[in-house]
């Protein structure tokens, strides 16, 4: 694989483009773009940095830099919102993006670690979200996956068939977007989501408020050591294997696949690595995510998880042509 030229300008530019990502998680995490909408998108300073308990200078000097990047227009003293910052930033709206950047400003600082990381082959972040027992902390890791995911489930919708099969299971579905939209493209399908018992309260506001509560439900509990209901006429994996090792990554394929009814369908949709390690960036970069964040957790390529499925007896492993970002993509197999 071919990489960009860098040079001294373009690693500076990686600089400021993290300066850019604080200035606007402060604003999220300070919440202004939500006030300025509930005040009908236009606020004088002094009432903004009121609302949202900022000292008035030091939020002056942010409204200018979210000004400078297009997200704010500021005329003397008087700040409104623009029409990508009411639709993406403001809590009111439902195309928020906002637990997303959340969510990355708490991985941040074990970011900053990766040097120590790499050294010494462990994690350097304290806990996952869903070890920290924060409840806001989950919520906001549950809900980030929920806004990346609408887009990409209905693409991950469109391309797998499950014409015929009456039920799905979406093992580690988190707060059940996947299962939601596959049940919203095939009206005869009923899906359970198996998470964590404390995944429940988001999982059950998203799937309500996506309208399908009476055919997508949850069933809580430890897909590592608890035993999963079934048998299902498809299994969806979706972004889960990433979290283990490759030990358990295995296990946990296998165990899918015991909870398939025979003929049943396991899908596995990943950041996968190509099998000579060349790339792509943004699967390889996630696997260093996983090795700051988690004890095991890495990127597999598709070799290694085409390896997994065979091993677990699934038949005629391949990769399912769909519309997906660089870096993901999906597996299938079935069982005899």
């Amino acid at each position: 694989m071919t990489g960009q030229g860098w040079n001294p300008a373009s690693l500076l530019e990686l600089t400021r483009n993290f300066w850019t990502l604080c200035a606007i998680q402060a604003g999220v995490a300070l919440d202004l773009f939500t006030a300025l909408d509930e005040a009908g998108g236009r606020l004088p300073l002094g009432r903004l940095a009121e609302r949202t308990g900022a000292d008035a200078r030091a939020m002056g000097m942010l409204a200018t830099a979210l000004a400078g990047l297009g997200l704010l227009e500021r005329e003397g003293e008087v700040l409104s919102l623009t029409g990508d910052s009411r639709r993406f930033l403001s809590a009111r709206s439902g195309d928020y993006y906002g637990h997303m950047l959340i969510h990355q400003s708490h991985i941040m600082p074990a970011w900053a670690q990766l040097a120590t990381a790499v050294r010494t082959g462990r994690r350097v972040a304290p806990a996952t979200a869903a070890e920290s027992g924060d409840p806001g902390r989950r919520e906001a890791f549950l809900m980030a996956m929920h806004e990346n995911a609408r887009r990409q489930a209905e693409a991950v919708a469109e391309a797998l068939d499950l014409s015929g099969r009456r039920t799905l299971l979406d093992l580690g579905g988190g707060p059940g977007t996947y299962a939601a939209s596959l049940c919203a493209r095939h009206p005869d399908l009923s899906a359970v989501v198996f998470d964590l018992p404390g995944t429940a309260p988001v999982a059950g506001k998203v799937i309500s408020g996506l309208g399908l509560g009476d055919r997508v439900s949850f069933v809580g509990g430890d897909f590592l050591s608890d035993p999963l209901p079934g048998p299902f006429g498809a299994v969806l994996i979706s972004q889960v294997l990433h979290q283990e090792g490759p030990d358990g990554a295995a296990a946990l394929v296998a165990k899918a696949a015991g909870a398939l009814e025979p003929g049943g369908l396991l899908a596995v949709q990943e950041f996968f690595l190509e099998d000579d390690l060349s790339g792509p960036a943004s699967s390889a970069l996630f696997s260093l995510n996983m090795l700051v964040n988690t004890r095991d957790g890495q990127s597999y390529s598709f070799a290694q998880v085409t390896g997994f499925m065979e091993g677990a007896g699934l038949a005629g492993v391949r990769r399912v042509p769909a519309s997906l970002p660089r870096g993901c993509a999906i597996l299938a197999g079935t069982r005899a």
